[in-house]
């Protein structure tokens, strides 16, 4: 389980009496999306004809633009996590990314989960490459909007070990 006891108010929306705005709600969501988009290569090359962790990442970014409704792209997110259970090594957490993705419309603390199960991805496809966690997450940071680059920047630190301490040097 990615998302804390204990929720960070800054990471809850306005409407439900946190700090989070609709406009950085939506860019976790796309940053999200970018995570998970960079490691689908490697789902796809074990399950091809499976189109449902695409459909995922695309609804997390229908959501974000306001062209999709949050149980409709949450919905997607299962589908994809469904599409990762047959599935071992690097395809199956590249799934559990987009499905990651595609929920954070419906709680923005699934941002991690979509980078933490990427990272896991890069880890599992290069296990001889002992830095191929650390420059999947660099390359994440590296996408993250100036608006929210601190937020997640601090959320993963404080979420670190629930998130198989992907985010650590």
């Amino acid at each position: 389980m990615i998302l804390p006891d204990v929720r960070d108010p800054r990471m809850v929306t306005i409407r439900r009496g946190g700090l989070l705005s609709d406009a950085e709600h939506q860019m976790l969501a796309l940053w999200a999306a970018e995570c998970a988009e960079h490691v689908l290569p490697l789902f796809e090359a074990e399950a091809p004809s499976d189109a449902r962790p695409r459909d995922a990442i695309d609804a997390a970014r229908a959501w974000a633009r306001g062209a999709m409704r949050m149980m409709d792209a949450r919905a997607r997110g299962g589908h994809a996590m469904a599409a990762a259970q047959p599935l071992r090594g690097p395809g199956r957490f590249a799934a559990y990314a987009a499905g990651q993705a595609a929920c954070v419309g419906h709680v923005p603390e699934h941002d991690l989960g979509a980078a933490a199960y990427a990272i896991k991805a890069a880890r599992a496809a290069s296990p001889h490459q002992t830095n191929a966690g650390r420059l999947e997450r660099d390359w994440q940071r590296d996408q993250l909007p100036d608006r929210i680059r601190a937020l997640v920047l601090e959320d993963q630190m404080r979420r670190n070990a629930i998130c198989w301490s992907s985010f650590e040097d």
